[in-house]
């Protein structure tokens, strides 16, 4: 959770800070900027081919053969109505939920809810649920992200501020955006991530506290890699704009 904060913090602080050349983009900023793309173009494989097969297409993000194997075949088991592996299903990947939820809706207690939702929408819809290249954890986060925009589309509640500390972070830095560093807050940050478009914030979200790929994040947006590039991009800079103005100078 720090490094994603420290991670989006100095994406910020490059933006902010005032000097005659580029300052060096870190890695994340740099996939944003590295190719001219299309906006708006179909994410590629998810389309419905009908009558298909797909277990061929069984993915899973995880580092190891091993991990990535078990989840395939818990996955495929939890379709075919196997409770106990539907619940270690739910314990790995519970975590991520909760968080991604968490920083979407800055409440504790609201991201519980959509977090139990989410998992119970899941399990009521294991026999519908298709690879089609998608890695289940990414499944999980679309459902997740339709849950917490149908609740403030509904109308039903507004984001809500936290005062529970988001974690220590380390203000000794180097290089020319020190100083901007030394006072862009984790708290600040997420305050305005609460007033990025939906798509920017969730883009921002999933990519630097996440720790999702750029092939993930497409995944649950339903958008193209590039696209989510440039959302990235957007978001990281929309970000800077929102910074208060003595930050900016």
């Amino acid at each position: 959770m720090t490094r994603g904060l420290d991670a989006l913090r100095h994406a910020v602080a490059r933006l902010l800070v005032p000097a005659p050349g580029l300052a060096p983009a870190g890695p994340l900023l740099s996939e944003a900027v590295s190719e001219d793309v299309d906006h708006d173009a179909p994410l590629g494989g998810t389309g419905s081919g009908g009558g298909f097969d797909d277990a061929e297409m069984a993915t899973s993000s995880e580092e190891t053969e091993a991990e990535r194997t078990r989840l395939i075949a818990l996955v495929e088991l939890a379709r075919g109505g196997d409770a106990e592996a539907f619940g270690q299903l739910y314990d790995h990947y519970q975590p991520s939920v909760y968080r991604f939820l968490y920083y979407r809706t800055r409440s504790a207690t609201l991201a519980e809810d959509l977090t139990s939702e989410t998992f119970f929408r899941a399990l009521r819809n294991m026999t519908s649920f298709r690879w089609q290249g998608k890695d289940f954890g990414a499944w999980l986060m679309t459902i997740a992200r339709n849950l917490a925009t149908d609740h403030f589309k509904a109308g039903r509640t507004r984001l809500e501020s936290t005062t529970e500390d988001m974690g220590a972070h380390d203000d000794t830095t180097e290089g020319p955006e020190s100083l901007v560093l030394a006072s862009l807050t984790n708290e600040m940050l997420l305050e305005a991530l609460t007033q990025l478009p939906d798509e920017q914030r969730d883009c921002l979200v999933m990519r630097f506290l996440q720790g999702m790929s750029i092939a993930e994040t497409a995944a649950v947006l339903g958008r193209s890699d590039g696209a989510v590039k440039q959302l990235q991009l957007r978001g990281v800079r929309n970000l800077a704009k929102l910074m208060p103005e003595g930050i900016r100078d």
